[in-house]
């Protein structure tokens, strides 16, 4: 069961089939995810309808580097942030949300993002995406072997900064030791599939010399990219079975941490969608005015200026 993904080129192409299975798609998730955050349900649709406004005005500078989703939701938390600001209800830092999670203007804005720092050297792009990739490789593998213990282990490591020991009590694992292996393991593997994907020498070196020396691997490099990409968030489908109650021991138990211990801001707000039993009676009045607002806006932008 794989999830829908928009074409990013029939958006740019101003598909209005393509651009309203968007709005009926995301509008649940990025209202459930404003509204937490205002807590006021009129101003979380009005978010919802400038984020969406503002995809379509963004779309022909999508990076592909992002998923659509992690674009529509990296303007929704700018927009979220803007209200909140005018609100004057509270002050929440540019770089970083509510939920202790880096900011993510990159995939909004497309603004360039910094080079990361490891241990006082800059780390090239080329290199972020490599270890990216590596990665993603690494969780799906974990996935596909059934070892969640271990995928929640490393996602409290590299994600979320915990130490060994809050690790091994938090699992009832042996000892510290444990953790450790498990880091170690996890490393070793980076390495291998960092060395099949290129050679990368700067993350190659970085890695070696965080599995050799025991080295902490939570410097922010790493858990920015891992959250920044979402590195570990399960796919919708997968929440969509834990709504439901159909979720099999193994992946609940790393799904049900990812949520309420991580508490990944993206994957609550699909959550809390796909909870809503009310969600289209809901919706319906929403996606209308959504769709009504993108087409007066593309039709304005097809009107040719007056001389």
């Amino acid at each position: 069961m794989a999830d829908w993904t928009p074409d990013i080129l029939k958006l740019q192409a101003r598909d209005d089939a393509e651009w309203l299975r968007v709005e009926k798609d995301f509008c649940g998730r990025l209202l459930a995810y404003a509204a937490r955050r205002t807590g006021d349900h009129q101003t979380a649709e009005d978010i919802v309808q400038e984020t969406l406004l503002g995809a379509v005005r963004g779309i022909d500078d999508f990076d592909t580097q992002y998923t659509f989703e992690q674009y529509v939701f990296g303007i929704c938390r700018n927009r979220t942030i803007d209200q909140l600001r005018r609100r004057k209800a509270r002050t929440v830092q540019v770089g970083e949300d509510e939920d202790g999670f880096p900011g993510m203007e990159a995939m909004a804005t497309n603004a360039e993002t910094p080079s990361a720092i490891i241990r006082g050297r800059e780390l090239s792009e080329r290199a972020r995406d490599l270890m990216a990739s590596i990665l993603h490789d690494w969780v799906e593998e974990t996935w596909e072997q059934g070892e969640f213990m271990r995928l929640c282990v490393i996602e409290a490591l590299f994600a979320g900064g915990w130490r060994n020991r809050d690790t091994w009590e938090r699992f009832e694992l042996r000892d510290e030791t444990a953790v450790a292996g498990i880091k170690f393991r996890a490393l070793k593997r980076l390495r291998q599939l960092a060395a099949v994907r290129e050679s990368g020498n700067d993350l190659l070196s970085f890695l070696s010399h965080a599995e050799e020396n025991d080295q902490r691997i939570l410097d922010l490099d790493v858990r920015r990219v891992w959250n920044e990409r979402r590195i570990s968030c399960p796919a919708r489908h997968w929440l969509a079975r834990l709504a439901a109650g159909s979720l099999t021991e193994g992946p609940e138990l790393f799904v049900r941490f990812h949520l309420e211990e991580m508490k990944c801001p993206w994957c609550i707000a699909n959550h809390d969608d796909l909870a809503n039993e009310d969600r289209e009676a809901e919706l319906r009045r929403l996606i209308e005015r959504v769709q009504e607002s993108r087409t007066q806006l593309l039709s304005s932008q097809e009107r040719p200026t007056q001389e």
